[in-house]
Parts: structure tokens; sequence; C-alpha cells
């Protein structure tokens, strides 16, 4: 199983050039309170002095730490210094720092501050963008470690005011995941009941499984206390256990006491305060202890982490695909996307495309609508006789006969109002011609959003289609309201009183008359008024002109002519036969119209846009010296690709690399 980790390090350096985090690696995740002893930690691991030290938060970056045991020197072959052909013994290297090898550990630490400084600045903040750091030696165990910020609780200098919620959101981002192992560092000189890396610890893994607690500073307990109830879990008990250890004292670190004294001094510190807990304490028994805890994790995380990888490489292709390759041949390409497109359009209208729309009618089945629902309930709406009163008609039928007495309704005055109502007809279909306009507008959108790709990847040709689309509406739009326009005026140029389905003007004169119970002869017989302003107007006139009151003759010219009285009898059966002609003729003309409309508009506009799409679109587009605009991918596309692009390449070689782990490896 030694084999494991150095396979999670390849991992964690494809993964992390890509910037992914889609792929959460089995690690061990370190956490603990500003000062707790978390830096010395990690250094004794190496057996170096290499992180940054001082005052307040010292890490402000997440610090990946990937330990890898090399044999020997010979088996190594690296140089440090170019061609000078000498060996480094321990090397580090970062992973922004691409081929440059650190054998000075003091360069190191001054690289992960500069380093630190460059993404966070000076004052004291911090940044959840991790710094990777890999060091060789024969004296380290394989293990990937990440040091995070410490704990605070007080913001200093610069700090902003919420520092220690961000500091809590990073360690949660880090240790929630349940392929992480966390290892909680506490001070011994604290109340280990009070540990804030414990808590936070117990939050996000509840029942201990993936926690080890660390119990730093063991040396620095008051007189006459020790740690044995805390080491052995009497106090707080944690499932894969509590391991003390000793840090170097700051003398030790000022007079650069090495670390592998330390631990030989940490190891007889044990022997002596600690015999029966000696063994299972310590630097080198934390460090081994690790090693094997990551190696097991590693292995049974491994099936899920094969899987994952498996199935977001799949993804990753799909993603890719649909993208598009690079263009090579311009002109295949730009008659592709404008053939598909005008296809998309055309079988939208007919109800054949790939895409069918569940929430709302669209394309051909909206203009369906629009004819046999919209425009249809709108003319049958219409009442023949709207707008047309009594008095109307009656002014109609005396206007119509000029300065004499008619003896029958005169058929001038039925075709002027029959005219008037016919006219009325001509804006609902003129309304729906802007309907199926729209529709079709709509069905523009329609298809660039179920050819998203494509028409993203080049948002010139996308504005280009769309235009002449728009175009070719905007030109059908008044040829289409013309003949609409010329279907009225059609009925209004002749009046055909001889349809088979218009109503006898004798047949309906006799229906009125037998309707009000008279004999012909009847018809002429006079009705008198019972109030002088209601007698007829001929009577009043005829009265007026044999007797005028002295002075008064010219006062009756000037008269206005009455707007309201009792009709006649002839009048009021004048007035019902022309009613019923207009309604009886406006409703064949209305006919017409409602069957009529909807074939020109599909004849006009609908038909015509689906024959000539194409060639519109081709005919205006495809043009060489338009080729290079028009197959211009944008930005964010071509960002896109790239980014899909190397991380298909980084999870095909993730997946090279774990298919390579044989099942004896596992043991």
């Amino acid at each position: 199983m030694e084999t494991l980790i150095p396979v999670i390090n390849k991992l964690q350096e494809i993964f992390s050039t890509v910037s992914a985090e889609i792929i959460a690696l089995p690690q061990i995740v370190v956490i603990g309170s500003q000062s707790s002893g978390k830096s010395s930690v990690l250094e004794s691991f190496v057996g170096r002095d290499f992180l940054p030290r001082g005052s307040g938060i010292v890490t402000r970056r997440p610090l990946v730490l990937q330990l890898v045991n090399v044999a020997s020197p010979e088996d190594r072959k690296l140089t440090a210094s170019g061609d000078t052909g000498i060996v480094a013994e321990e090397w580090g290297s970062f992973l922004h720092c691409k081929n440059k090898v650190f054998t000075d550990f003091d360069e190191i630490r001054q690289e992960i501050e500069s380093e630190t400084e460059r993404v966070t600045g000076v004052n004291k903040g911090i940044s959840p963008e991790p710094i990777h750091l890999k060091i060789y030696s024969s004296s380290v165990l394989n293990l990937t470690l990440i040091d995070l910020p410490g704990l605070t609780k007080v913001p200093v200098g610069d700090q902003p005011a919420d520092i220690e919620q961000q500091i809590r959101e990073m360690l949660a981002s880090y240790i929630s995941h349940p392929n992480s192992l966390i290892l909680a560092v506490t001070a011994a000189n604290t109340d280990l009941a009070t540990s804030e890396a414990l808590k936070l610890a117990r939050e996000v893994d509840p029942d201990g499984r993936r926690t080890l607690a660390v119990v730093t500073k063991l040396d620095l307990m008051d007189a006459g206390t020790d740690a044995v109830d805390v080491l052995t879990g009497r106090v707080i008990p944690v499932k894969l256990g509590i391991i003390g250890v000793v840090n170097r004292s700051q003398h030790d670190i000022n007079v650069n006491k090495s670390i592998t004294d330390v631990i030989q001094d940490e190891m007889c510190f044990l022997q002596k305060r600690y015999p029966s807990l000696a063994n299972r304490n310590g630097t080198k028994y934390l460090s081994k202890t690790l090693n094997r805890l990551l190696m097991h994790h590693i292995r049974d995380c491994l099936p899920e982490l094969k899987t994952r990888v498996n199935v977001l490489t799949a993804q990753c292709q799909s993603l890719l695909s649909s993208y598009g390759h690079p263009v090579e041949d311009q002109n295949a390409t730009l008659l592709q996307i404008i053939t598909k497109f005008a296809t998309e359009y055309c079988n939208t209208i007919e109800g054949t495309a790939r895409n069918i729309e569940t929430s709302e009618l669209c394309g051909g089945a909206r203009i369906c609508y629009i004819f046999h629902e919209t425009f249809g309930r709108t003319l049958e709406s219409i009442d023949p006789l709207t707008g047309l009163t009594t008095l109307d008609v009656l002014t109609a039928i005396r206007n119509a006969t000029g300065p004499r007495p008619a003896l029958f309704v005169p058929e001038v005055s039925f075709e002027l109002l029959v005219k008037r109502q016919i006219k009325r007809l001509e804006e609902p279909s003129l309304r729906c011609v802007e309907l199926v306009h729209e529709e079709l507008q709509r069905i523009i959108q329609h298809c660039s959003t179920y050819n998203t790709q494509e028409l993203l990847r080049f948002p010139k040709l996308h504005d280009a289609i769309v235009e002449v689309v728009t175009g070719l509406l905007r030109k059908r739009l008044p040829v289409t309201n013309e003949m609409v326009h010329n279907l009225v005026a059609i009925e209004l140029a002749y009046i055909n009183t001889k349809h088979p389905d218009f109503s006898d003007a004798a047949m309906v004169s006799a229906s009125v008359n037998s309707s009000q119970g008279e004999a012909p002869q009847d018809a002429a017989r006079k009705w008198k008024p019972e109030k002088a302003e209601d007698r007829p107007l001929e009577e009043r006139s005829r009265n007026a002109v044999s007797s005028p009151p002295k002075g008064h003759i010219m006062n009756l010219l000037d008269a206005p002519v009455p707007v309201s009285r009792k009709l006649s009898l002839r009048e009021q059966r004048d007035c019902e036969v022309i009613q019923r002609l207009i309604k009886s003729y406006f409703l064949i003309v209305r006919k017409t119209i409602q069957d009529s409309v909807p074939k020109t508009v599909m004849h006009f506009l609908v038909n015509y846009v689906k024959e000539n799409l194409q060639s519109e679109l081709v005919g205006q587009l495809y043009k060489s010296q338009l080729f290079d605009r028009l197959l211009t991918e944008s930005e964010d596309m071509a960002s896109q690709r790239t980014e899909a692009a190397t991380m298909l390449k980084a999870l095909q070689r993730a997946s090279q690399i774990i298919s390579e782990i044989r099942e004896t490896q596992l043991w």
C-alpha cells in the first residue's frame, strides 16, 4: 500500500494544474488555533525548519504539503544546479514555480511568504487559493497534508472584522468532505474540553471516524500535572486516537537546534514522564500513524474515486463535444450552421422540430391558434349591427331617396350601410397578420435557444442570421397586409345581392310585414302620433308652411332635423328590412374573410418564408469576404473549450493512473 500515497500525490498535481475542485482526494487536513503548534508538528515530519513564523496569523493560504520518500541519491538522478552534477539530498518544489528546485529550505520559507503576499497582500488577510509544495527526502514518510490558517478570535491590524468567520468557512470547506482525515491540533497547556479544533471537527465528523487529535507542548504543562488522562482518551474520546508530541521551544529555534536533536529530546522526555505511553506518542509515531491511516483511507476511497473520475470524464467529453471542434473548413461550417438553423425554423412551423416545447404553444401550433381561436373568435364576436342604430338606418334610407318620397326601400341605402359594417372586418384581419408575424419572429429566438452552443460560439453569425430572418419577415409584412386589405376592398367593391346565401329582399319584406300583422294594403295606413313633436316630419313641415306664425318663416327653415322621435309603422318596417338584409350579407362576407385571411397569411408570409429562408440566408451570408467575421468565436466559448479540453486531459490522465493500481497493491 506504500504506493497509494504517491498515486494520490500525482492526482493532486494533475487536478491542481486545472484548478479542479470537482475531485475531493483523500488527504490529511491540519487544523488548530493560533500558536497551537501546527507549524512545529509539520516541520517535525520533514525534519527541517521551512515554514514562516511570527505573530498573528502566519499561515494565510492553504498549504498543500506533499512529502515524498526517496530511496537514495543514486536513484533520484536529480541535479539541483543545472549541469554541475551536484545531487541534492533533500529538496522542494512549488507547483507555481515549474522546473525550479529549492535545496535551501530558507528559500522555501521566503517563497511561501512572497507567494502568500502576492495573493493576500501584506494586510494579514487570508485567501482560499492554495500553495502546493512538494518536499523530497529520504527521512520522510509519504504523506499529503494541508496546513490551514489557525483559528482566531480577534482581528489584528488590517484584518477584516469577520476574519474569524472567514477562517471557519475555509476550514469547514476542507474538513467537511468525507475523503478528508482531520488532524486536530491542541496545546496541552490549554483545556482540551474547550479546544476549538476538536469542536469544529466534531461539527463535521460527529462520530469521530475521520479525526485524529494531536496534543502539543506536553513539556509546558503546569508543574504537578500530566496528560495521562488526555492521552488515554478518558477526557475526550477520539476514535482514531490522541497522540502527544513535544514541540521545539523558542530557545531551540533561536539557537538553531536541529529537529533531529529535538526529536531525540522528545523521546527522552516521553520515556521519563510517560514511560507506559512513550511508544504510542511522539513525532515519529505520529508520522507513522498518519502514513498508515492515510494509506487505509485511500484504499477505502479508491473505488468511489475511480467511479467519480470515470463519470466526470464522460461528462467532460460530452461538454467538449457540445463546444464543437475548431473550424477547419469555413465554407462547410458556415453552410452547415445556416442549413441547420433554416431546417429547425421550418420544422418548428411544421411541428416536426427535435425539441418540442411543452410549457406553451410555439411555432405552427401557435399560428393555428391565432387563425382559429384568436382571429376566428374575434370575427364571431362582431355583431353585424354593432354601431348601427335605427336612426342611422332611417337617415340612410332618406338620404338615398333624395327630394322625392320613396315607394320602396332604396337599394343604395343597403349598400351604404352594409359596406360600413364590412369595413369593420379589416382591423381584426390586419391584427391577425401582425400576430402571425410576431410568432414568426419568436421562432427565431426559439431556434437560437435550442442551437445555443453553435450560435453562442459564433455571436456575430447569430446576430447576422437574426438580422436576415427579421429582414425577410419585415419585407413580407407589407405585402401580406396589402393583400388582406385587398380582400376587404374586394368585398366592398361589389355587393353581390344575387349571392345564393343572401336573403331575398322581397321575402324579407314579406316576413317583416307578416310579423307585424299587417296586410300589404294596410302598409300605407297613416299613423297618428299623440303629440305634435312625435308627428312625421312631412306632416309637421306641411302644417307649418300652410299656416306659419307671422315673422317666423325664416326660423322654420333654420330649424334642425330632429334626431330622435317615434317611427311610423312604415319606417319601422323599412328599418327592419334593411337590418335583416345587412345581417344576412354581413355573415356571408365574414365567413369569406374568416376563411380567406388565414390562407392569405399562409401564402404570402408563412409559406414564403419557409420556402425562401435558406436561400435568403445563403445569398446574404455565404460570402467569402464575410467568413472570417461571421466565424469569429466568442472569447467565452473559446475559453470554455480550452478549459474543458484541459480538464478532459487531466481526467484521462487520472483515470490512467488509477487503473494502474493493481489489486495486490491495496493490501
